[in-house]
């Protein structure tokens, strides 16, 4: 059955149970070839897909037991099991993986009991073995049939295990719109609440006064409002009179928080709620009218000229339909989408471009479109790459078509106008960070299926390459960094932004240097095909000292790969929905060596050494002798420092000696006659005449 549990950590889940028993058992000398569990919920699957749609997140554990029968049949097999989830549609992934992934946890997290293949069930082991994992990708659920092959062998078995589907949390609860004037206003289709009418949602605003919603009819009508700053009245009229209901507030309502009103009318009685004030309740006339007849639209915000809400509104629910204030809010003037929540006050704490999402109690940083991880996009995703090692990133994955990866893919940027159905970009931003101690190699490269290119290469001389190949030109036009050494062993950062003819690139935190191609070269780049990283393996000419390059491949470390909005290494190192467009040559080891680049404050050009006034500039460590006037503006300086100092040092001496000379002297009172005395008891005696008459005294007394 369908229930609800509270849980320690304050979440809310919704179980749907199903009647497939825990630990089934498969195969067993079955002379099936295949064995296909149905499973059959207490809830239709209308009902359950309801419950996923609205909801944040949702899981559901499978596990596959096997001795001698294999599972997904990596790494390069077709799949013998395989689920059936959503619209009856098949899925190759397993528990712990995520879509397009053909592996199992295990192999996502590399520990799968033979590590030549991506699940432990694949290596076929005569004793038992277990790949069992979280599905949750929530599109895809419930689980509604399990087929499982590769049981008709002698020896095989298998046991299969499904849970329950649980869903957590309401997507709707955040769908929000901000009023932005006094007139603003969205508008719905009439609400259909004759005999009774069940109305929610939050608010926050500094005005004192506004109309939430209102719905009219001849003479009947329903309307929530926002009286005054203490107030909220909830009115209608069934054609016995206009009825009013007020909550007063002992504290200011329009305090830019949000607070809650829940207004419910039925044949019998009418009430308003506010945040956890007291339930106000009006009893209905035992006679009279009792449907609500209304014929407008329903409107939200500012109505038949009245003074409308100017704040924010969300999660309105009306009869348990939440209305979609977002998507109307998009195509009407004054009210915006989304709300200021607590994305205002610590959006600024998701970074490198991470999306603020608000939650229930607080918000989250959404890293999918970045290169980056962690809460606050902070965290880089970098490998390691040994000689030979190489990533190929397809920007179009086998059997798709322009026409679906136009619509699909995250090859564009944001920006519309580089999302054309032929694939040319226009513009591209690419920012990575590497370090290394070989040269020759080849960092990146992005291939097309025209003879367009892009490459950033290292040198043999250890210096910086950027190459770009449009079209239009006989040979590619190359960006040449030459006066700094890049294969040093020591992380440096690239980014590299081209808009049309101009191109700007930056190298760790030194001043951005513009560029632009030339007048004759071609500014699309036409058809982008793959990504490389560290090497490549491509079909067809390749130019030739991108050819030299390659060999033997890039040793070295990798980190926060980003192309427009594509981040190849990520999509290799965390299970996403791109991942499937990832391949692979060797052992990809997840590290952060060429994550930070060096911390060196931004120079400016008087300062920064390497920067080139004219082309003659010279530089001072590259043996060739300074001009006359450096040296003897040099002399000059030089002898004004050094006579500074040497006053410095001087007075300094002066004064040590002086205070020293005053604290050495200091006088005692040491008995005069010390020198000669046998002890300083002694000396006092000689010194002091009133001493011997002090004893002679005390002796007196003493032999008395």
């Amino acid at each position: 059955l369908v229930f609800f549990s509270s849980l320690s950590e304050d979440k809310v889940w919704t179980t749907v149970y199903h009647d497939l028993q825990m630990q089934t058992s498969v195969g067993g000398n079955s002379l099936e070839k295949l064995s296909v569990l149905q499973l059959n919920y207490s809830a239709t699957m209308d009902q359950i897909s309801a419950i996923t749609s609205s909801a944040e997140y949702c899981e559901q554990f499978i596990s596959y037991s096997c001795k001698m029968s294999r599972l997904l049949n990596t790494p390069e097999g077709n799949p013998y099991t395989w689920w059936v989830g959503k619209a009856n549609e098949k899925h190759y992934y397993w528990g712990g993986s995520g879509p397009g992934i053909q592996k199992c946890a295990c192999g996502i997290e590399r520990n799968c009991t033979d590590p030549k293949y991506y699940c432990n069930c694949d290596a076929d082991y005569k004793q038992w073995r277990k790949d069992t994992g979280m599905l949750s990708y929530k599109e895809h659920l419930p689980v509604s049939q399990v087929v499982v092959g590769d049981i008709d062998r002698p020896g095989s078995e298998a046991k299969i295990s499904v849970g329950p589907v649980r869903c957590q949390g309401d997507r709707n609860y955040w769908n929000a719109a901000s009023f932005v004037t006094s007139s603003s206003y969205l508008h719905f289709s009439t609400f259909q609440g004759e005999t009774s009418a069940d109305i929610s949602f939050y608010f926050k605003t500094s005005a004192s006064d506004g109309v939430f919603l209102e719905n009219l009819g001849n003479t009947d009508f329903i309307k929530l409002e926002l009286k005054s700053a203490t107030e909220v009245s909830f009115s209608f009229d069934v054609g016995n009179g206009p009825v009013e209901i007020i909550v007063r507030s002992p504290n200011q309502l329009n305090d830019d928080q949000w607070h809650r009103v829940n207004a419910e009318r039925n044949v019998k009685q009418a009430s308003l709620q506010v945040d956890q004030l007291p339930l106000e309740v009006r009893k209905a006339p035992t006679e009279g009218h009792t449907r609500l007849e209304l014929y407008s639209q329903l409107y939200v915000g500012a109505a038949g000229g009245q003074r409308g809400f100017l704040g924010c509104i969300r999660s309105l629910r009306m009869n348990g339909v939440t209305l979609d204030l977002e998507e109307r809010a998009k195509v009407t003037p004054g009210v915006k989408p989304g709300c200021s929540g607590h994305c205002t006050s610590y959006g600024m704490y998701c970074a490198n471009g991470g999306k603020c999402v608000e939650k229930y109690n607080g918000y989250s940083c959404d890293c999918s479109k970045t290169a980056y991880d962690g809460p606050f996009c902070i965290k880089d995703v970098g490998a390691f790459f040994e000689e030979g090692m190489w990533l190929r990133y397809n920007f179009r994955s086998p059997g798709t078509s322009i026409k679906d990866l136009v619509s699909r893919t995250l090859l564009s940027s944001t920006d519309p106008e580089i999302t054309a159905p032929d694939l040319n970009l226009n513009k591209e931003e690419l920012s990575f960070s590497f370090s290394t101690t070989k040269s020759p190699c080849v960092l990146l490269y992005i291939s097309s299926y025209t003879q367009d290119f892009m490459a950033v290469l290292v040198k043999p001389s250890g210096n910086l390459q950027i190459r770009y190949s449009l079209g239009g030109t006989k040979e590619p036009y190359n960006i040449d960094v030459d006066h700094r050494n890049m294969a040093n062993g020591q992380p440096h950062t690239i980014n590299i932004t081209r808009n049309g003819r101009d191109i700007v690139l930056q190298l760790d935190h030194y001043p951005p240097t513009s560029y632009s191609l030339p007048t004759v070269s071609d500014i699309q780049f036409n058809s982008p095909k793959a990504l490389f990283l560290g090497k490549v393996i491509e079909i067809g000419k390749i130019d030739q000292d991108i050819y030299k390059y390659n060999t033997p491949g890039f040793t070295g470390c990798l980190s926060r790969v980003q192309f427009n909005q594509i981040a190849p290494l990520k999509a290799a190192l965390r299970p996403t929905n791109a991942s499937s467009h990832v391949h692979i040559q060797g052992e990809l080891v997840e590290s952060n060596c060429g994550a930070s680049p060096l911390t060196i404050p931004p120079m400016s050009a008087a300062t920064d050494p390497w920067h080139l006034d004219s082309a003659s500039a010279d530089f001072p460590y590259n043996g060739q002798a300074i001009g006359d006037g450096v040296n003897r503006n040099s002399a000059i300086i030089g002898g004004v420092i050094a006579v500074v100092i040497f006053t410095i040092l001087c007075t300094l001496v002066f004064l040590i000696r002086y205070m020293f000379r005053h604290k050495g002297t200091y006088h005692t009172n040491e008995a005069k006659g010390a020198e000669s005395a046998e002890s300083a008891d002694a000396a006092i005696m000689n010194n002091d005449p009133n001493f011997t008459e002090t004893i002679d005294e005390s002796k007196k007394e003493w032999l008395i």
